[in-house]
């Protein structure tokens, strides 16, 4: 846990070499390997940062322990439909789940106590490192697989008047996600993994700043995030610069 974004940081040169070589070993990964106290450590501290936590389904193999066949999100989705209500920060509850599935993932509810600014790896890496050169506190952050970058934020709340608001299902629900090659704001109605999470193909979601990091205001990341966002689907012709979706009003 803590901050290993610092191997990332280098020259724009050094992006496509680090974008295709598999994850290393990192906080969220070695404790997958280490034991599980290592991995229950790591989840007793998203709880302890306030974001709720609930079990999640987890690989075998290629294929997800669900059991669907086609599953859209293997080993990323909770194992109960009553995840929104079942998700605490309770102790106790969690050190029971972790211990009698000791191969579950954990998804966290947004919403609630947090959001998650979800963004195109490279896209994420960029930001990242403008944002720290800005000297912006920018809070927790999570390589989601090797693909997506996850930035965790306080939540902006539920507003006053309904129509400044959309629930994040009609941003990014799991079987749509393609259509979104840009910024998600997982908000409420959605979750996200929480490291240490193994994914299908060795792939794994890790901290590259941990939890004990505060919670920014996610209007502080939002524009350097679209702009990277706009930036990289303008370098991938097949992507529409104009793909970044965020709840509108407050």
């Amino acid at each position: 846990m803590g901050d290993d974004f610092g191997r990332y940081r280098g020259t724009e040169s050094r992006f496509p070499q680090w974008l295709r070589r598999r994850p290393k070993k990192s906080a969220g990964s070695s404790a997958l390997d280490g034991g599980a106290a290592g991995r229950e450590a790591l989840l007793l501290a998203v709880a302890q940062a306030g974001m709720p936590i609930s079990p999640a389904a987890h690989p075998v193999g290629y294929r997800c322990s669900c059991e669907r066949i086609g599953c859209p999100t293997p080993a990323r989705h909770p194992v109960s439909f009553a995840w929104q209500t079942q998700s605490t920060t309770d102790r106790a509850q969690i050190e029971r789940w972790a211990r009698n599935q000791p191969q579950a993932n954990f998804i966290t509810a947004t919403g609630m106590i947090h959001d998650v600014l979800d963004v195109p790896l490279e896209a994420g890496a960029h930001a990242l490192e403008r944002l720290l050169d800005q000297g912006i506190d920018v809070g927790p952050v999570a390589d989601s697989g090797g693909d997506r970058m996850l930035f965790f934020t306080a939540t902006r709340g539920t507003p006053e008047d309904e129509d400044e608001w959309w629930p994040c299902e009609l941003d990014c629900h799991p079987e749509t996600m393609d259509e979104h090659p840009g910024l998600r704001w997982h908000c409420r109605g959605s979750y996200v993994l929480v490291p240490p999470a193994q994914l299908p193909g060795d792939l794994a979601v890790r901290w590259l700043r941990g939890p004990e990091h505060e919670l920014p205001d996610p209007l502080t990341l939002l524009e350097t995030l679209t702009d990277e966002c706009a930036r990289y689907a303008g370098e991938n012709g097949e992507l529409d610069p104009h793909a970044v979706a965020w709840p509108l009003g407050r």
